[in-house]
């Protein structure tokens, strides 16, 4: 996994090198400071998927030909997260009927998203939270209504809703049966 992060930075290095361009022109395309696009290129640091699309974009290139010079991980063109790979998150005491599973973060975490699958029993309880990303949730089973902000919404299964987790939030579920979701997180 480490080396495809710093595969990442490589890369950024590499392109800009070949088209001529310094760290400069692309901090100031994307918006970022110089800092930043050396730490990244040197695999010091891991920009988030904002950040990143705006860097791919300076350098005036596809996404998907970003990606066609990194070495793919074990030779594949794709990546695979089985579900034994999975891993509970442990969270807070206050979240009671909450289960948070990690399904496919390692993987791209270094695009600065990772998803989970989660359970809202019936009679959960927590407080509002907030989050440094926007979130991103597919209702697959039962129904949760959301408190975001001053404002409720209920969403049933095939449902999905996408918002700034900065604003503060929690799922809820009155019903019965549990509700399982797949959540989003792109960090910001």
């Amino acid at each position: 996994m480490e080396d495809y992060l710093i595969g990442i930075g490589k890369r950024i290095k590499e392109i800009r090198k070949g088209n001529n361009r310094t760290i400069s022109d692309i901090a100031s395309g994307a918006d970022v400071t110089s800092g930043l696009i050396s730490r990244i290129e040197n695999g010091r640091t891991i920009p988030s998927l904002p950040v990143f699309l705006k860097i791919i974009n300076s350098l005036d290139i596809e996404v998907t030909e970003f990606f066609s010079g990194i070495p793919h991980v074990n030779g594949a063109n794709f990546i695979v997260s089985r579900k034994e790979e999975n891993s509970l998150i442990e969270k807070e005491d206050e979240a009671i009927g909450f289960t948070y599973n990690y399904i496919f973060s390692k993987q791209i975490s270094s695009l600065g998203f990772e998803t989970v699958l989660l359970e809202v029993k019936p009679n959960s309880k927590r407080e509002k939270v907030s989050t440094d990303a926007y979130e991103f949730k597919y209702i697959l089973s039962g129904e949760c209504y959301y408190l975001i902000g001053e404002e409720e919404v209920l969403l049933k299964e095939g449902d999905s809703i996408f918002f700034d987790g900065r604003i503060p939030h929690v799922p809820i579920n009155r019903s019965q049966a549990s509700s399982k979701m797949l959540v989003v997180y792109f960090f910001i």
